[in-house]
């Protein structure tokens, strides 16, 4: 039997995941807070907003106030590219607030929390045929993964000892309408016409799309069968990069332009280039099982990959009135 969330705390409220589910909660009526560090144009006018500015120092015991349930979803994202080397900026987003957060939950007397974590914290990639599954040990293997797998530890000490229901969400690449990055790139590049070298890429990649993860997050606040669990969630099938490439183009109404080169070449010319970890996602597999959330939660996504790519395709040619389908 499901239990309504109360009133819902979402932090991270203006990032990609967080204006869908604030869409879905003011579909459903479901009252929440919004936190943002800074508030828009959008925002003004939304009385359930609140902008704090630097999530680390603000005081989150006011917000706090008549919530019974967060959805935990602010953090620092992954840098692909650019400079590394330093774990601060991951450390103080990632887990400095979420500590803050969950101290101040205690003292509000919080009665659960769904923190949205990274498939990453189980590695950087799988073997063909061994997807990541609920219970593999946790090897991160960058700033980025070490610190929400460091998070994931400062909620459970929390939980625990004050008797919070938690919930870890670990979430892969995630797109949809308004989706930013690399998946962005990709779709650019291929709604441009773009000749792509990934006919050969034989990975297997698993993907969420947003409208999947606010009912996973849904289910997460709601279902009692997923208190103290730490569980995978992905959409239904996971694709090639060469597949996940025809069926955007498919999606857009354009040609898929793939030409065959070596695998091993393209991974030494993206080092040489200092775009490793971006080749990583397009080259590798990291392909996780969510059979044991799907069963848990009593959840299906509700829309398939296809279903999803079409209203990615839609956002995207609604931005380039001049692309032809």
């Amino acid at each position: 039997m499901t239990q309504a969330p109360g009133k819902v705390l979402i932090t991270g409220a203006g990032g990609f995941i967080g204006q869908a589910l604030r869409r879905r909660f003011k579909e459903r009526a479901i009252a929440h807070v919004a936190a943002v560090r800074s508030a828009s144009s959008a925002d003004e006018s939304s009385p359930e907003c609140v902008a704090l500015g630097d999530f680390a120092a603000a005081d989150w015991t006011p917000v706090l106030a008549g919530v019974d349930s967060i959805v935990h979803l602010a953090g620092r994202a992954q840098v692909l590219h650019g400079a590394h080397g330093d774990a601060t900026p991951y450390v103080v987003a990632n887990v400095h607030v979420t500590r803050r957060l969950l101290d101040a939950a205690v003292s509000a007397g919080v009665r659960r929390i769904v923190f949205a974590s990274t498939v990453k914290v189980y590695g950087e990639r799988t073997q063909h045929g061994r997807p990541f599954r609920a219970g593999d040990p946790v090897r991160p293997r960058d700033d980025y993964a070490r610190s929400k797998a460091e998070a994931e530890k400062v909620l459970w000490q929390r939980c625990h000892a004050a008797g919070i229901e938690g919930v870890v969400l670990r979430l892969p690449l995630t797109y949809g309408p308004g989706v930013g990055g690399n998946f962005l790139a990709l779709m650019d590049a291929v709604g441009a016409g773009r000749r792509l070298p990934f006919a050969r890429v034989n990975n297997r990649r698993s993907l969420l799309y947003v409208g999947n993860a606010v009912t996973a997050i849904e289910a997460a606040l709601e279902g009692p069968w997923l208190v103290d669990e730490t569980l995978p969630v992905a959409d239904a099938e996971s694709v090639s990069t060469a597949e996940l490439v025809e069926r955007i183009a498919r999606a857009l109404g354009v040609p898929a332009r793939l030409y065959p080169a070596p695998p091993l070449l393209m991974h030494a010319a993206a080092m040489l280039a200092g775009r490793a970890r971006v080749a990583a996602r397009l080259l590798s597999s990291l392909e996780i099982d969510a059979t044991r959330f799907r069963e848990l939660a009593h959840w299906k996504p509700y829309a398939s990959l296809n279903e999803g790519l079409m209203a990615t395709a839609a956002w995207w040619l609604a931005r380039h009135p001049q692309a032809t389908r």
